[in-house]
């Protein structure tokens, strides 16, 4: 495989055996995390990471190849160096904690290149990590520019553990892969991945971030990065032999990767590390790296549940599409009706009549809107128009249905890629929403991007994607966006942002081989490090449910998807299932309408990637727990402690466990409930079948 010619730049000058000194070393740390920032004899920035004494990244340069200057990344001198400590607390809108501590040390150098160019870095040490970006000052040396390749480099101590998925620049849909770095090539993962619809890997030693690892001797250790604006998204090129990982971005139609204009800066290069997983999950530095919001006016944010007309099309019983073809017209040139349109009001009642019983408060349809005949595949720039229904969807008797039984109609936005259609008709779009009281949207780019030659994931998109956001923060619209770059958490800074997809989720079991049973305990450790997942859990009829497929499954026991709802955090949880599979088990079905989406504490009560995560949260401004266990494709028994409950008070426990014989291959459907008085001195014996799960309510008792 050939390395690609600026891969090979960066390495040769990258790859020092003895380190000179042209600077003192310069140390900022936090408890056992310890960074060093140092110019080397060739002028080059680098910087090194210490846990407890040990190499996490070992001396690893730093800098750019500009469109003007392909060699800013040496011969830098070091100006000046500005410090500062921070340790404050702020409350975010909505979240896994009602108030999140923000405690660093912060390094600023402050470098002038050869050419009279400047450059700052900047670092900030947490207690669980470092995060570092560029920042280029108003200076008349340098004002547009091109970037053609970021030169961050990540030299690692030795050939970690790692749980990846491939450098694709227009998807994250892969199933993971676990292996040592040497062992890293994505080229058969990609060939492979072919219920993926647009794949585009340049590059088969490159990996996504988050990028989760753990060495030999016991620690763990996260890369990714943090509030990714007007740039593109950062990937890691992996050298299997000296285990440096070489940030690569994603380029744009012309191969340049991000245009700037100083003052500018770069997203966070964040590195989590620690001697314990569950530290990894609980860390919020990624976060604390996003800036705080700029409207105060924030309480038309709402977390939610929902329900929806999409499982029923996921699994063929029903189609978006109104006819089967885009020219089956009539003698009028009206649409012919299929008969098989998901989205017709009769059916969206039944939804909405399901959502108002069991006290649900949303309802989400997908299909209503004209263009789904003939709207993926074909590159196309004009397919929907976001405000013309098909007419068997009445919007206007749909709202006033929905608000008489007090539930909320959640809109959905498939572009099908084409962001300057939707561009173009986004505040017509968000009017219509406000028009008929849609107080979310659910996004939708699947397909080739247009600009045609952009990618998902490249600047251009990236700044899409928060166009949408601040539109949405303007019409008072809460976003949950499939198919865009993974998140890095811009939650903080938009808190309309409420969730996303970026990863593969519940839907690969209903049109391909789906996802394997340990995949959803390694999205916490890699797609959820930079916020909440629309997974779309709760699936209760896990095999036949594909008509003319008997033995498509969902690789999950029945009480694992429970389990899911507090494992994988989101402030907008689907109960994704048709209402007849829940409406058959009500007893099970009982976890899904007490589980909260918003939360005042989570504990990280164990957790080991790809194995087991144990996850402990209370509801937002009750005194109510509820916990969630997930295992792999091994069966697993654990003992849950209950000491984080009030001392002194005593709960009702129900536990939603897998039944005997359970087995996600063979019974995972099988499931038991069982309820018993605990306090915070209780400890309770688990039983996680093979792909199985436990999930616990515990309902503090008035005393």
């Amino acid at each position: 495989m050939m390395i690609p010619v600026k891969t090979s730049i960066v390495l040769i000058f990258l790859l020092l055996s003895v380190v000179v000194y042209a600077s003192p070393p310069l140390e900022i740390s936090r408890e056992k995390v310890k960074l060093q920032f140092f110019i080397d004899e060739q002028g080059r920035p680098v910087y090194a990471v210490l846990f407890n004494g040990r190499d996490v990244v070992k001396p690893s340069a730093l800098g750019f190849m500009l469109e003007t200057d392909s060699l800013f990344y040496k011969n830098f001198s070091l100006v000046n160096v500005d410090r500062k400590v921070v340790d404050e607390t702020w409350k975010p809108v909505w979240g896994e904690c009602s108030t999140i501590r923000n405690n660093y040390e912060q390094l600023t150098v402050h470098l002038k290149h050869g050419s009279g160019k400047l450059l700052d870095i900047v670092f900030r040490v947490f207690a669980d990590g470092v995060g570092f970006r560029y920042e280029f000052p108003r200076q008349t040396g340098l004002v547009y520019f091109v970037v053609k390749e970021e030169c961050t480099q990540f030299h690692l101590a030795g050939n970690h553990k790692a749980f990846w998925i491939p450098g694709d620049f227009d998807t994250n849909e892969y199933a993971y892969t676990t292996s040592l770095l040497s062992e890293v090539n994505n080229a058969p993962v990609v060939q492979a991945a072919t219920d993926i619809a647009v794949r585009t890997v340049t590059d088969s030693l490159a990996v996504q971030t988050p990028l989760m690892m753990k060495t030999a001797d016991g620690l763990y250790i996260n890369i990714h990065e943090a509030a990714l604006l007007n740039y593109p998204a950062m990937q890691l090129h992996v050298d299997k032999k000296e285990f440096i990982l070489t940030s690569t971005l994603v380029p744009d139609a012309c191969n340049n990767k991000a245009y700037l204009h100083a003052p500018a800066h770069t997203p966070w290069r964040t590195l989590l590390v620690s001697d314990k997983a569950a530290d990894i999950l609980a860390s919020k530095t990624i976060l604390n790296l996003n800036d705080p919001p700029a409207s105060p006016n924030l309480s038309w944010i709402k977390p939610m549940k929902f329900v929806g007309v999409w499982w029923e099309m996921q699994t063929g019983k029903s189609t978006w599409n109104y006819s089967d073809y885009a020219d089956s017209t009539n003698a009028n040139g009206q649409l012919i009706p299929n008969g098989r349109h998901g989205a017709n009001t009769a059916n969206v009642k039944r939804y909405i009549d399901f959502a108002a019983k069991n006290k649900i408060g949303g309802v989400l349809v997908e299909g209503w809107d004209r263009g789904w005949e003939d709207w993926f595949g074909n590159w196309k720039e004009n397919v929907f128009d976001f405000v013309t229904p098909y007419p068997d969807f009445d919007v206007k008797e749909i709202t006033e249905y929905a608000r008489s039984k007090g539930v909320t109609m959640i809109m959905h936005h498939e572009t099908s890629g084409s962001a300057t259609n939707y561009e173009r008709q986004l505040d017509t779009a968000f009017r219509f929403m406000q028009q008929f009281g849609y107080p979310a949207v659910k996004t939708g780019y699947v397909g080739r991007i247009v600009p045609r030659g952009e990618h998902h994931d490249g600047q251009w998109m990236v700044n899409h994607y928060e166009r949408v956001l601040q539109q949405g923060m303007r019409y008072h619209v809460m976003v949950d966006a499939h198919e865009p770059p993974r998140p890095t958490g811009l939650q903080r800074t938009y808190p309309n942002f409420m969730a996303c997809e970026a990863a593969r989720g519940n839907e690969y079991h209903a049109f391909s081989n789906g996802n394997p049973p340990d995949h959803e305990t390694v999205l916490p450790f890699t797609r959820l490090m930079g916020g909440p997942m629309d997974y779309t859990p709760g699936i209760f009829k896990l095999k036949g449910y594909v008509p003319g497929m008997p033995d498509r499954s969902v690789h999950s026991t029945l009480t694992k998807q429970l389990a899911l709802y507090v494992t994988l955090f989101s402030p907008v949880e689907m109960a994704a299932d048709l209402p007849e599979n829940y409406e058959a088990k009500p007893d099970a079905f009982q976890f899904i309408k007490d589980v909260p989406v918003d939360w005042d504490t989570t504990r990280i009560l164990e957790a080991e990637p790809g194995d087991y995560i144990t996850i402990a949260r209370k509801g937002k401004g009750t005194n109510n727990w509820f916990v969630g266990a997930i295992t792999d494709e091994h069966a697993r028994t654990t003992t849950l402690l209950l000491n984080f409950l009030e001392k002194g008070k005593k709960y009702k426990a129900t536990l939603y466990e897998d039944g005997v014989g359970a087995n996600w291959k063979t019974d995972p459907e099988a499931y038991s409930i069982r309820t018993l008085l605990v306090d915070s001195n209780t400890k309770l014996k688990l039983s996680l079948a093979a792909g199985g799960g436990t999930a616990i309510s515990l309902m503090q008792i008035e005393q």
